[in-house]
């Protein structure tokens, strides 16, 4: 990934978070447009890397690990869970914002999953000014609500346990490239692609898979869609992918009919990893 500069942004409920910045180059001027990348459930920032790299030099670019993946902690600064929310996450953004792009600068917002629904949220309770700074919003294989999980037998009750657990403890080696390819990703995916997939997701703590489970199923964002009737907006899913399928970006699509539908037939979950150059594309058409 481009190289990026580490800042920690304190939530106003302690949590720790770990953002990064790309600078943009010395021309660009302090209200030159920010775009602001939410990744999804299990991952990290890390997994925009073929975006962010795609982008062009006077772009400024903000991303962070959302609280409990990567480097971020839960409230409090702690790794244990007190319950956690999709509304949570829209604050975080709103507070990321705060720290580390300037006033001046309009925005330029994209979520991949869960990431979709951290900017849903933060539509859902933004002011009127804060809408306005937004110059554009992608959205990339998400949901506003209707998630069901994998169907696996006793998922919701793992989950649950996990989200309780005692230590951070992470699965590993559990989480093969195989069963990534599988269910995350759709045709001729990219090997180096999937083993990042996979050692992100292998990686994040059992407490974030189980705790933020439960955040997602919970989840339901259609009002805060209406916040964004004025905002230009693309919705961006594959074909073939599994964990938000099409149905639901369809569903989004009919809250928005002013929304740009791009619906990549041959691609799965990971849209960014997949097709980085549609998503390049749809972000840069909103920075003027």
């Amino acid at each position: 990934m481009t190289s990026l500069d580490r800042h920690t942004v304190l939530a106003s409920d302690g949590a720790l978070l770990a953002a990064y910045v790309r600078r943009p180059s010395e021309a660009t001027a302090p209200d030159a447009p920010t775009v602001v990348l939410a990744h999804g459930w299990t991952l990290t920032h890390r997994s925009w890397h073929r975006v962010v790299d795609a982008l062009g030099d006077g772009v400024r670019v903000v991303l962070w690990d959302q609280r409990g993946h990567g480097e971020s902690t839960l409230a409090g600064g702690r790794h244990r869970s007190s319950g956690e929310s999709v509304g949570r996450l829209g604050q975080d953004l709103r507070e990321v914002i705060a720290a580390l792009v300037p006033d001046a600068s309009p925005l330029v917002l994209a979520g991949h999953s869960m990431g979709g629904m951290t900017v849903m949220a933060y539509s859902g309770t933004a002011t009127p000014e804060e809408i306005d700074r937004v110059r554009g919003v992608v959205f990339c294989s998400t949901a506003a609500g209707g998630l069901r999980g994998t169907g696996l037998p006793g998922e919701q009750k793992i989950m649950r346990a996990l989200s309780r657990l005692p230590f951070r403890g992470r699965p590993g080696r559990l989480i093969r490239d195989k069963r990534q390819r599988e269910y995350l990703f759709g045709a001729d995916a990219r090997d180096e692609d999937v083993a990042l997939t996979t050692a992100l997701t292998g990686g994040a703590s059992l407490i974030t898979y189980g705790a933020f489970y439960g955040a997602l199923m919970k989840h339901d964002e259609v009002a805060a869609l209406a916040r964004l009737e004025h905002t230009p907006t693309t919705v961006i899913v594959g074909g073939r992918d599994k964990l938000a399928p099409k149905v639901l970006a369809r569903r989004i699509h009919e809250e928005m009919p002013h929304a740009q539908l791009k619906v990549l037939d041959d691609r799965g979950h990971m849209v960014p990893l997949e097709e980085p150059e549609v998503v390049v594309g749809a972000i840069e058409q909103y920075l003027g």
